[in-house]
């Protein structure tokens, strides 16, 4: 809903909308990201709705029309005058709806295709804030986003599960329903969604009215196809969802098929087919009379392949089949390893919490400690703080520790700027006296890879850095890394003992898995954290967790899951 209560204010600015009305979509999108109350089951009361701060009379009828229907007229209306490709314009760097309507008055460009087209043809050329540097960051925005089109992020992936689950599940004679595919795997995007469905209404004397109540779901864009025990739809987001209707009875030989990789399952066929044994999203059966030998559960298919079951974040095909066969397989970190976060934001600069909200937060979800370490003074857009009110901002923390009575240890700390040339965006002298500085790259991600490398050799060797901060700079599907040399910066940070993050947040993932592979490899101590502006972003711990287990890393490899005094001293010496 919040998505599109802003996609509406986007539209209706590149229309030449009024000021006002735009603002009210736009507070309205805000409230609704922020309020506890769930929007849908308040939709038959107008009274409730008109309880969520920012929604008047006018919207609440909007709620309700999207509660009803999963659409928003005004929306349809705006899109049908621009097409819906329109949005994708604002996904690339730089481009906010009033150059999006710029692009549209003067070019008629209404999709990313157009732009790319208007740009080859020159036709851009001498329209205001369009010089030549930016016409280059819009075709390189063009191609990152070529790249990545199609694909949504894991936390969007799994919203769109959780929301189609809790549906599914109020038919009766429905059971479980159970992501597979890349979800299910943990990667941190996904190209569509799967979804296993069983229970009695899945018989196939049975699936006809089960089938018509899945075609029946409000959030249906388009459906693409609709079968005997299969219904595939678009989402408004554009992601597609492929529900399939499943006998118990194979319920563990598709579960285990559809969630993949490909590359897993073509050498569990083979490895199958050595054995005698055919595989498939049946059943796993003999090739001799079709007999059946195991379909019900993935560990009853594993365990007929001489294998241990093995969690999904590690189905890539790369050793884990071997190790499985072995017994060998790794114990990987879990939530409930994890003892603290230290890498978190205020009020002070850019949070939207205080002090002691973050460390209640944190103390109900059974952390030991925190580190609050909200931006410096180079981030003018945040609030940064600059050395008298970082100072100040140590003291407001220690107030808070001394206040928390021992529950939770709350360690001061800062995200302090990699600025251009390596240099650290706070004295020495104030840096000192930070149990926890985190130094991030936020600004100039343009750089050469030779001067960026070394821009994040120079940080590094700041005595008081103690973590690197998403060390690639990615934003996923919006920003590529930008141009390093990891494994030389992983190298130094681990002789120097400086911990690299992998920042949780889902938006960022950074360290990907492949990397945090490599810097466990190089010996490289790793921190992971959500980087959470609002206290129901800690929640997003368990995003990071996925790639951690996806690089094969257990309890022991990251430093979250020892205890605070333990933590501290794991880190580089001050």
């Amino acid at each position: 809903m919040a998505r599109l209560l802003a996609e509406t204010a986007d539209l209706l600015e590149i229309d030449g909308g009024d000021s006002f009305r735009i603002r009210s979509y736009r507070r309205a999108a805000e409230s609704l990201e922020q309020t506890t109350v769930d929007v849908t089951e308040a939709a038959g009361d107008t009274a409730l709705l008109l309880e969520i701060p920012g929604i008047g009379k006018g919207m609440a009828a909007n709620l309700q029309s999207i509660a009803a229907t999963g659409s928003l007229p005004l929306r349809d209306e705006l899109l049908a005058k621009y097409g819906s490709a329109i949005l994708d314009l604002l996904k690339l760097p730089g481009m906010g709806p009033k150059t999006v309507a710029q692009l549209w008055s003067a070019a008629q460009v209404a999709s990313v295709d157009q732009l790319a087209e208007a740009i080859e043809d020159d036709r851009l050329a001498g329209l205001p804030r369009m010089g030549a540097k930016q016409i280059e960051k819009l075709r390189k925005g063009i191609e990152d986003y070529r790249r990545s089109s199609g694909r949504f992020r894991i936390d969007d992936a799994e919203e769109a599960a959780q929301r189609i689950s809790a549906y599914l599940l109020a038919f009766p004679g429905i059971e479980r329903v159970t992501p597979a595919g890349s979800l299910r795997r943990g990667r941190e995007t996904a190209g569509d969604l799967d979804l296993l469905v069983t229970g009695p209404a899945c018989q196939p004397e049975h699936t006809h009215a089960a089938v018509e109540y899945v075609a029946a779901f409000p959030g249906i864009h388009d459906i693409i196809a609709k079968g005997e025990n299969k219904v595939s739809f678009h989402l408004a987001s554009g992601m597609q969802v492929d529900v399939r209707l499943l006998p118990s009875a194979s319920y563990g030989a598709a579960l285990q098929y559809f969630t993949g990789s490909k590359a897993h399952n073509v050498t569990l066929r083979q490895r199958a087919l050595k054995m005698g044994y055919t595989l498939s999203e049946w059943s796993l059966a003999r090739l001799d009379d079709d007999s059946v030998i195991a379909a019900a559960t993935e560990e009853q298919i594993y365990t007929a392949l001489g294998m241990d079951w093995m969690p999904p974040e590690l189905r890539e095909n790369l050793g884990e089949i071997e190790a499985a066969a072995r017994h060998a397989l790794p114990r990987l970190i879990d939530l409930a390893d994890i003892k603290g976060d230290v890498h978190m934001h205020t009020t002070a600069t850019d949070g939207h919490n205080s002090i002691l909200e973050m460390a209640d937060a944190a103390l109900a979800r059974g952390y030991r400690y925190i580190a609050i370490t909200d931006h410096s003074k180079n981030l003018a857009m945040t609030n940064g703080l600059d050395e008298k009110r970082a100072l100040e901002h140590i003291r407001r923390i220690r107030e808070v520790d001394r206040q928390m009575e021992g529950r939770i240890r709350v360690f001061t700390g800062i995200e302090v700027d990699i600025l251009a040339d390596g240099a650290l965006d706070l004295d020495d002298d104030v840096l000192a006296q930070m149990d926890v500085v985190i130094a991030s790259v936020h600004t100039r991600f343009e750089q050469p890879r030779e001067e960026m490398t070394a821009r994040v050799l120079r940080a590094l060797e700041n005595p008081f850095t103690r973590i690197l901060g998403h060390p690639t700079g990615r934003l996923l599907l919006r920003r590529e890394p930008f141009a390093l040399d990891l494994g030389a910066v992983l190298r130094r940070a681990a002789e120097l003992g400086v911990a690299v993050e992998h920042n949780a947040a889902p938006e960022r993932l950074d360290l990907c898995d492949r990397d945090l592979r490599l810097a466990r490899e190089l010996g490289c101590r790793i921190a992971i954290n959500t980087d959470a502006h609002d206290t129901r972003h800690l929640a997003k711990m368990e995003y990071g967790l996925r790639q951690l287990r996806r690089a094969w890393l257990g309890p022991e490899d990251v430093l979250n899951t020892l205890g605070a005094q333990e933590f501290l001293a794991a880190l580089r010496p001050r």
